[in-house]
């Protein structure tokens, strides 16, 4: 089964070659996220997840920022229902849309760290959320489908309430930009199944991922609608299996006790279903051997010892990468988003050693201008004039 699409990270929460420490860490400016942006528009990938939350600079404001640093890159970023109002939100999405022509996704977070939602003023426990995001993403749908018809919405609802609400302007994708979303629990089952155009999970084993897509899919068809499906993980790649193995050991050798105690108490303290299935893979931090992280071929939970949200990895030479995105591939999964440590190395790594054993749809690869062809060598020329021979396979 092929790839539809395959998706970076931008890291506006901080990058570093080392898991919780300031060791290898590096400066998170607008040039560095700028560099990673061009090197994914540049590679190949389709388009880049900008992560949400007060741990982040700002996902629009970042997002925006990069629109003219970049050509076919699209944009997977969040809107925070609660945090704003369906309206405005629409009427940024269609902005956006029309300036960066057509490559804005949306990611709908409902957030699952009630402690942060209420430092941003939103008080609502997890079934309230639920609804309320329901409400709002709704109603944004509404009004930038009603937008290319200059039509106005109305709306009442437990949670969000709007009056003969307009958007002048319309966005360039109809009837909207594509709605992504992600969630563990049966609300977030039925609010997919209900709205968004692509279901996203954390990386999880297969069996797991796949009682995931199959219930989401049932809810879906129960409603006349179809789904896609998206996945989340990290990768650590080399090219040998014990060399990924190493890489993977070294990206957790500062962690102390202490910091994996924090960060897991933390996370427990989160009422988000997601959180408490990545925690529970690693058993809530007490593993930190390959033999207690591995917990399927190729699928390490070292990450989420840490680090919040997507805690796992395919780890391994790229051929066992390679066949364990074709099995999640296999399960119906059509969007890969990825990321590695650090973000900018990673993302060349990735794309030189994995995308050529990949079949993917439509691959976004830079095609020269038409009446010209690409030519010279590849590679580092030898000695002022021998042209490097191409690898053999």
């Amino acid at each position: 089964m092929s790839i539809d699409n395959i998706f970076w990270f931008l890291p506006t929460h901080g990058d570093s070659r080392y898991l919780g420490t300031t060791a290898g860490a590096r400066q998170v400016d607008h040039a560095y996220l700028k560099q990673i942006a061009q090197a994914a528009d540049r590679l190949g990938y389709d388009g880049v997840l900008i992560p949400t939350g007060r741990s982040c600079e700002d996902p629009w404001v970042g997002a925006s920022s990069l629109i003219d640093a970049t050509t076919r890159l699209k944009f997977l970023v969040a809107l925070r229902p609660g945090l704003t109002t369906p309206t405005l939100a629409a009427r940024m999405s269609a902005t956006f849309d029309r300036l960066s022509g057509g490559r804005l996704l949306v990611n709908l977070v409902t957030g699952g760290d009630a402690g942060e939602l209420e430092g941003d003023g939103l008080f609502l426990d997890h079934a309230e959320r639920y609804e309320a995001s329901a409400e709002f993403i709704r109603v944004w749908r509404e009004v930038l489908t009603a937008s290319h018809e200059l039509q106005t919405v109305s709306y009442a609802g437990k949670h969000i309430r709007v009056r003969d609400a307009k958007l002048l302007f319309p966005p360039v994708q109809t009837p909207h930009p594509p709605v992504w979303f992600g969630g563990s629990s049966a609300a977030a089952h039925d609010l997919a199944a209900e709205q968004v155009d692509t279901y996203l999970t954390w990386g999880e084993p297969l069996a797991a991922v796949a009682e995931k897509i199959g219930e989401v899919r049932r809810l879906a068809e129960a409603r006349g609608r179809s789904i896609r499906f998206g996945i989340r993980l990290h990768v650590i790649v080399r090219e040998t299996e014990q060399e990924a193995w190493a890489e993977a050991d070294r990206l957790i050798s500062h962690l102390t006790d202490e910091t994996v105690a924090r960060a897991q108490a933390a996370f427990a303290r989160m009422d988000s279903v997601g959180q408490q299935r990545m925690a529970a893979l690693h058993g809530n931090g007490k593993g930190r051997s390959r033999s207690d992280l591995e917990i399927a071929p190729n699928l390490w939970a070292g990450v989420g010892l840490v680090r919040g949200g997507a805690g796992t990895a395919l780890v391994g030479s790229p051929e066992q990468v390679a066949a364990r995105i074709k099995e999640y591939a296999e399960l119906g999964v059509g969007s890969f988003i990825f990321s590695g440590y650090p973000h900018l190395e990673e993302s060349y790594r990735f794309a030189e050693l994995v995308f050529p054993l990949l079949e993917r749809t439509q691959a976004n690869v830079p095609q020269p201008l038409p009446g010209t062809s690409l030519s010279g060598p590849f590679g580092e020329v030898i000695a002022n004039g021998i042209v490097p021979r191409v690898a053999q396979s």
